[in-house]
């Protein structure tokens, strides 16, 4: 989906399908058959836009083969669909039973995750539309938190620099500009967008950037416009922003807030789980950059005995439906995307151009939310669109045709 910025700019909306499990090009193209094309009938657009999670088997497949890229570009062509932005961080297993810690290997220290993003963006120039020139990457931000020393932080960012050059090299050969985004979340190396700063200073490349998660950035009870003011200050780029909310319990020490909790603890995904014991918060309940955050790697962890303090609001990294919020006594960060949102494309510029709906956790709902067939989960990404769509307008942009 596309929107006129009232600057004249066009702002780009998709969905992530990293929702859809999926590890090779067949997979690929079953996905864009069985669910991406029946959300756009939902919505009544011509077009939509997609954010692509291409797995290491996909990936390689369209990098080697021209006529299987030709081919794919073709089949988004015939559905309806068009892709700007595409995910680069999961490597593959996504769709595993369990994924848990493996989502964040091959990290940036090992050569794999380089070729992995650098042959990504080889296959985005060739299925950015006509008219667009420049395409986007999230991509895990640099690794996870343990067994990263000196020489594996150097080794990472060596390898972001060298990306930047292959990226600079790809867009003199096509003419196309791809960015990438680290993309901050609770537990890695980079854990806030305060996090990303030091490492992309160092490097100082204009298209290797942030990716902006608007569940991690309320997952880390970041305020949206202190975290986004420090990014411009800093001079490091927003690549890309992908509008998600968080699970938060305001009264975590109630019993019956912590079986609601419960229900969402499940065994495929991390559940990073924080709070702030002490301090004040602002309206959209984030609190002050000086405050202790506390946290645990997943939520089954934070409900075991006193492994996290019940003082204070909790929020745990779930990803969940944007339109439509747990049952009392929880709630969603819908509030902190809202706010994010406004500071990134409600001023005179947008501060990125690529916006992204991503809402992996369909199928690791507790079982009554789960959608029960491909219509069902068709229909929620749909209103999940359809809100951000609304979001958007009210900003005082314009859908296009």
């Amino acid at each position: 989906m596309r929107f006129r910025h009232p600057d004249g700019s066009t702002v780009h909306l998709a969905y992530c399908t990293n929702v859809h499990p999926a590890e090779t090009l067949h997979g690929v193209l079953a996905q864009l058959r069985d669910h991406c094309e029946p959300v756009r009938r939902r919505l009544g657009r011509d077009r939509i836009g997609i954010g692509l999670w291409l797995a290491k088997d996909a990936a390689h497949t369209l990098d080697s083969d021209p006529a299987a890229l030709r081919g794919l570009r073709a089949e988004l062509d015939r559905r309806g669909l068009e892709v700007v932005t595409l995910n680069g961080f999961p490597y593959d297993g996504f769709g595993a039973g369990e994924v848990k810690y493996r989502v964040y290997k091959p990290d940036w220290a090992d050569p794999e995750r380089l070729e992995h993003t650098t042959a990504l963006a080889r296959v985005l120039t060739r299925l950015l539309p006509d008219d667009v020139t420049e395409g986007t990457i999230s991509t895990l931000p640099l690794a996870w938190r343990t067994a990263f020393g000196v020489d594996r932080a150097r080794a990472a960012h060596a390898a972001l620099a060298t990306l930047g050059r292959r990226l600079d090299a790809l867009a003199d050969l096509t003419g196309r500009s791809v960015r990438v985004g680290l993309e901050p979340e609770p537990g890695c190396t980079v854990e806030t967008t305060g996090d990303a700063i030091e490492p992309l200073t160092a490097i100082g490349h204009d298209r290797v950037g942030v990716c902006v998660d608007t569940c991690h950035l309320a997952t880390s009870f970041e305020d949206p416009r202190t975290a986004l003011d420090a990014l411009a200050v800093a001079g490091v780029p927003v690549v890309k922003t992908q509008l998600s909310a968080a699970l938060h319990a305001e009264h975590p020490h109630l019993p019956a807030v912590r079986a609601a909790l419960a229900a969402f603890d499940e065994p495929r995904f991390l559940h990073q789980t924080r709070t702030v014991p002490h301090g004040p918060r602002t309206a959209t309940g984030t609190a002050p950059a000086a405050a202790a955050l506390r946290g645990t790697d997943d939520l089954g962890e934070a409900l075991t005995g006193d492994a996290l303090p019940d003082t204070a609001p909790w929020r745990s990294h779930f990803h969940v439906p944007l339109h439509a919020a747990p049952a009392p006594p929880l709630t969603s960060t819908l509030p902190v995307l809202q706010e994010a949102l406004a500071r990134l494309v409600g001023g005179p510029r947008p501060r990125t151009h690529h916006l992204e709906v991503e809402t992996y956790t369909w199928q690791a709902l507790p079982p009554g939310l789960r959608p029960r067939a491909r219509a069902q989960l068709a229909d929620g990404i749909a209103a999940e669109l359809a809100l951000a769509r609304d979001l958007l307008t009210d900003l005082g942009l314009k859908e296009l045709p």
